[in-house]
């Protein structure tokens, strides 16, 4: 368990240190402890302020993929679950496959090709190229899937049917609340899954106004490193800690959810 906590807790640390010095505090000081000049603010000023602002730029447009490709992956993943959990239909055993076979394919075996299909459609270098893909998550589906045949009774289904209400009515006013940790599980997943997407981003974009923050920070690094440029190591690190630390209070505010939701009824 030490080992493991230290393993979460050193690269945080450097991470926190490091952006507190400056560009020649980074080279003249020891790496895991603070310089007496303290530049956090200063290299978050600079962080937003650089070439024209494109950081903040980066993160309007990592939102926006996480808000809707994350988003949209939990309600269909919910919607795709409770359909296969509780309505019989043929070829409901192939699907079971499809999903099981797709949850054991890499995301990054079917880049290439998503990148081929996309392109031939004319998405490529656009959003749309990032959220599609983002909102199919096989993980989700199964997981909803597993979760719906045990916590909502057909019992319930069906007595709901008996007093006159719809299916739609039936799923977003009863069956939706009973799912709810295991949406809570599947958006914590996707929200964590698009906000550290890069590979994805890294081959569909090629206009930097859509890049997210991980490929708009990776082509800070590269660029700190090339001929003839002048290198900013201090504003990659915080930029770093900017995108690290919005995702870690998503994934704290959610995980208390997904606890609370877990262990209700397990106590009588």
């Amino acid at each position: 368990m030490t080992l493991m906590v230290l393993y979460c807790v050193v690269p945080l640390f450097w991470l926190i240190v490091n952006a507190s010095k400056s560009r020649d505090d980074l080279y003249n000081s020891f790496a895991l402890w603070f310089t007496p000049r303290f530049s956090l603010f200063d290299n978050i000023v600079q962080v937003f302020t650089y070439n024209n602002g494109e950081f903040l730029r980066w993160f309007a447009n990592t939102l926006l993929y996480v808000a809707v490709g994350a988003g949209g992956a939990t309600l269909l993943a919910a919607l795709g679950g409770y359909g296969l959990a509780k309505y019989r239909f043929p070829g409901r055993r192939l699907v079971f496959a499809v999903v099981l076979g797709a949850l054991a394919i890499p995301g990054s075996v079917l880049a290439v090709p998503q990148f081929l299909m996309f392109s031939k459609l004319g998405l490529t270098n656009t959003p749309f190229s990032v959220i599609i893909p983002s909102l199919v998550s096989a993980f989700g589906l199964y997981l909803v899937w597993v979760y719906a045949q045990e916590a909502i009774p057909d019992e319930l289904i069906e007595a709901a049917r008996l007093d006159g209400a719809g299916e739609l009515r039936i799923f977003f006013s009863i069956s939706l609340r009973q799912l709810a940790p295991a949406l809570i599980t599947v958006l914590m997943f996707a929200v964590v899954a698009t906000w550290n997407n890069y590979f994805l981003p890294l081959i569909m974009l090629s206009d930097s106004q859509w890049y997210p923050l991980t490929v708009g920070l990776s082509q800070w690094a590269s660029a700190s490193s090339s001929i003839g440029t002048v290198p900013i190591p201090h504003l990659v690190i915080t930029g770093s800690l900017l995108t690290v630390l919005p995702i870690a209070a998503v994934f704290l505010y959610l995980q208390r959810y997904w606890q609370a939701g877990l262990t209700t009824g397990s106590v009588k």
